[in-house]
């Protein structure tokens, strides 16, 4: 469907402040953003991914000409990358892709109007974004998302007590003994995925692609979150909204699948504590609604962000 939309790709260039290091940010804008229609920034999950598993998004624009733009965030993809800071948790924070974002709405030209999709780990961006208020944000989706890292590991024993006992036993050995670069442990983490991360067999190409880029470098991956989904160790250890979510005061889709590792209980709060939000889930989804239930999904997200004030 892309095929057919006119699309813009370019790069931002743009200093770190806490090391005055240079990067580029490499981004690409399906339609035109200056039709006059509100674009959609939408952030690709990981941290560690790519945007290649968002490149669906084009549907918007497809059907309703909205310009969708995509990012790979530092350290992915054709981003610049930092493997010398492999470990270093001082670097690989927060607040570095929070400036990014914020710089790539100037680049744009849209910081005064826009809305914002954050998918998993884009989604814990785009929250924390919303929270602090910025003028030109319009609407917000957190897609597949946990409110804490707490509720997320919680969801994550969840998710793993329905998968067979010898999976279980597989990770819960590996991950004891240290032994998460083991194929034992690698082929016990896709049954879980095929679960839990898309339930659509096999792989759909544009996640397939965007694992590819994240096993040549998962520098961002490992020093922020780990060695692995079941236990924090990074620089994300004890990151959490739950302090701030009540702060979101734009209209807010929260979004997740009935099979999704960001299971219910690390999405409730969300909709406990915004104060103007609706709840979807998607009933044969797990982790990726975009890929595995696509019509329903585009329809429910293009109405929202087509809704009046």
């Amino acid at each position: 469907m892309s095929e057919h939309i006119p699309t813009t790709e370019g790069t931002m260039t743009w200093t770190i402040s806490s090391t005055k290091k240079e990067c580029r940010t490499w981004y690409k804008i399906y339609g035109d953003l200056k039709s006059g229609i509100r674009p959609l920034v939408v952030l690709h999950g990981g941290p560690g991914m790519t945007s290649d598993v968002l490149t669906p998004f084009s549907t918007l624009t497809a059907q309703r000409s909205i310009p969708v733009i995509l990012y790979d965030q530092i350290g992915n993809g054709r981003t610049t990358h930092f493997p010398d800071k492999k470990g270093d948790t001082n670097f690989w924070v927060e607040q570095l892709f929070l400036d990014e974002l914020k710089g790539l709405l100037n680049h744009l030209g849209i910081y005064k109007n826009y809305d914002l999709l954050g998918n998993s780990w884009g989604g814990k961006l785009a929250a924390r974004h919303a929270a602090r208020q910025p003028g030109g944000l319009n609407r917000l989706i957190i897609m597949s998302s946990p409110a804490s890292q707490d509720l997320w590991i919680e969801a994550q024993k969840l998710c793993l007590k329905k998968l067979p006992q010898e999976v279980q036993d597989t990770v819960n050995r590996c991950e004891k003994e240290g032994k998460t670069d083991s194929e034992e442990y690698k082929d016990a983490i896709k049954v879980h995925c095929a679960h839990f991360l898309c339930r659509v067999d096999p792989m759909p190409e544009p996640l397939k692609k965007s694992f590819e880029a994240f096993e040549k470098d998962p520098t961002v991956y490992s020093t922020m979150n780990g060695a692995s989904e079941f236990s924090i160790t990074g620089s994300m250890k004890n990151w959490s909204m739950l302090e701030e979510a009540h702060k979101i005061s734009v209209p807010t889709l929260l979004v997740n699948g009935a099979w999704d590792e960001a299971a219910d209980i690390c999405v409730y709060p969300y909709f406990k504590l915004i104060p103007r939000v609706k709840w979807v889930q998607f009933a044969e989804s797990s982790h990726m609604a975009h890929l595995e239930e696509p019509e329903r999904f585009f329809e429910i997200v293009g109405d929202f962000l087509e809704q009046k004030a």
